[in-house]
């Protein structure tokens, strides 16, 4: 009898801790939650993320692939309850940083991480390192949990695709201000990180529709060329750097000689202007002198003569004969 009794209350701890005290779970801050009964995860029934803003860069191929249900989401808190026959599925939502050229199956890849490899359009081999700074999508927790087996690595391989593609491609515009260096890519890649971050955010946007993770941002630090290329691109640059320096004098002392001849231009007709002007203001008022008759005319030019007379120590006057 003492067996059988000490049987039951073993028993009875152990049903109470494994089905009811183990039942009980909270949800962290940064977390958040799925359920599943049986192994199927509760849905909302007749919704996908078709309808959410989370789908809306899918072409309409990828949105009849990636139709995944929306699913029932336990918020942060608790305590919360679950059956034996449930389990509860937990997701870190805080924004994480991802070194790019990390491999999550294979660390020794990519030279052990340190930076990855890709070929630009002049066939140069160049080392690309950085980050990418990820969170899991709450609009679509399926994708991440049961709709493939390791998303991050998926979405790892699809980033450096687009960029490997981005990169094999990329081609700056030319002006005549780096015409001098074309063909040389490195030099346009270099210049322009901020634009291929900004190409690979706007390629990765269907990554949260896909694998249930957004990529919020691509941050390629550096691009390198091999040791063996890195000197003669130091060469180049520091010759273009000359030639536009060149340019940018020569430039500079053009247009100071024009901005002179401007000036000078200027300064010669308003000195013209200054000289025609009271032959224009004498000839008006002649004009209204000529109006009031003749004799005024004339007494008017006698008294500009003696005016004149007076003026100068001899006169010769012709003679009429």
């Amino acid at each position: 009898m003492p067996f059988f009794a000490g049987f039951v209350v073993g028993f009875v701890a152990w049903f109470l801790y494994n089905y009811l005290w183990s039942g009980i779970y909270t949800v962290e801050q940064n977390e958040l939650a799925v359920k599943t009964v049986f192994g199927r995860a509760q849905r909302i029934e007749g919704k996908t993320i078709l309808s959410l803003p989370v789908a809306i860069n899918l072409i309409d191929e990828e949105r009849e692939r990636y139709a995944y249900p929306q699913v029932v989401v336990i918020p942060p808190g608790g305590p919360y309850f679950k059956f034996p026959w449930e389990e509860v599925h937990k997701v870190n939502i805080s924004t994480q940083t991802l070194n790019m050229a990390l491999d999550p199956e294979d660390p020794a890849a990519n030279h052990a991480g340190q930076y990855l490899e890709a070929v630009t359009k002049d066939q140069l081999n160049t080392a690309l390192s950085g980050q990418i700074r990820y969170r899991v999508t709450d609009q679509n927790l399926y994708a991440y949990l049961f709709g493939v087996k390791n998303p991050i690595i998926h979405v790892m391989a699809y980033f450096i695709s687009v960029l490997r593609e981005r990169i094999a491609n990329f081609e700056a515009q030319k002006t005549e201000e780096n015409s001098a260096t074309a063909g040389v890519s490195i030099n346009d890649l270099r210049k322009n990180l901020h634009s291929i971050n900004e190409h690979m955010m706007r390629e990765c946007t269907q990554s949260a529709a896909r694998y249930g993770i957004t990529l919020e941002a691509s941050l390629i630090t550096s691009i390198d060329p091999p040791d063996e290329v890195e000197s003669a691109l130091a060469a180049i640059n520091t010759a273009h750097n000359e030639v536009s320096s060149e340019i940018s004098l020569a430039q500079a002392s053009a247009d100071q000689k024009i901005v002179q001849s401007r000036r000078a231009t200027e300064i010669e007709t308003l000195r013209a202007k200054s000289e025609v002007e009271p032959l224009k203001s004498t000839a008006i008022q002649l004009a209204e002198l000529k109006k009031n008759g003749p004799d005024v005319l004339r007494a008017y030019v006698r008294n500009v003569k003696l005016a004149l007379f007076n003026k100068v120590r001899q006169v010769i006057m012709e003679v009429e004969k």
